[in-house]
């Protein structure tokens, strides 16, 4: 139905900061969003988005595409069918990502990992009925809830353009983007 290409690359956050964060900028996005304030993982935070860059000398950026067979993609009639098993194949390979994501930060402590999108940990997030995390230990912010980027990430630093459902058609492929925040430069990652 799909294959998985993935591609990683490391700056420095002083780089990321300077040419990719704009916390204000992505804070608006961000309260046009159904989540906005109703999930852990996203905005509205009670912290400084861009003191979480600041805390790390490197940012690994990784960028998962998934890409749907061409068949599969025009075999699919139905477009909010289709919309929805793209959804659970993306959802699969971000629940994949992130563990392998939470093996790197076992594997190099002090690194934290950023998710590809929204924490969907659980069914009905606990800040929607006003209660702590039940998994502080497993939700990640995402790069764009602490003010990335992420389509210019993926332009420039990875080479890979963001692809959007339009005019009824699916794209070839979406793209998860998340990627791994640390004191080293020389972390080998095998996603």
């Amino acid at each position: 139905m799909y294959k998985i290409e993935s591609h990683v690359v490391m700056t420095t956050t002083e780089d990321y900061i300077e040419n990719y964060v704009d916390v204000p900028k992505f804070l608006g996005y961000c309260k046009k969003c159904d989540s906005y304030g109703k999930n852990w993982s996203c905005p509205e935070f009670n912290f400084d988005a861009e003191g979480v860059w600041e805390k790390y000398k490197y940012v690994y950026i990784i960028g998962t595409k998934v890409i749907f067979d061409k068949d599969v993609i025009n075999s699919l009639e139905d477009i909010e069918i289709a919309k929805e098993q793209m959804q659970e194949a993306l959802w699969k390979e971000k629940k994949v990502l992130m563990e392998k994501l939470w093996k790197l930060e076992e594997d190099y402590p002090g690194a934290i990992s950023l998710a590809a999108g929204s924490c969907k940990l659980c069914k009905i997030c606990q800040r929607k009925i006003d209660k702590h995390c039940i998994h502080p230990d497993k939700m990640r912010y995402s790069i764009e809830s602490i003010g990335g980027d992420v389509g210019k990430t993926l332009s420039k630093l990875l080479g890979i353009e963001l692809q959007w459902a339009k005019d009824g058609k699916l794209p070839e492929y979406y793209t998860l983007v998340s990627g791994l925040l640390t004191n080293k430069d020389d972390i080998t990652i095998e996603i």
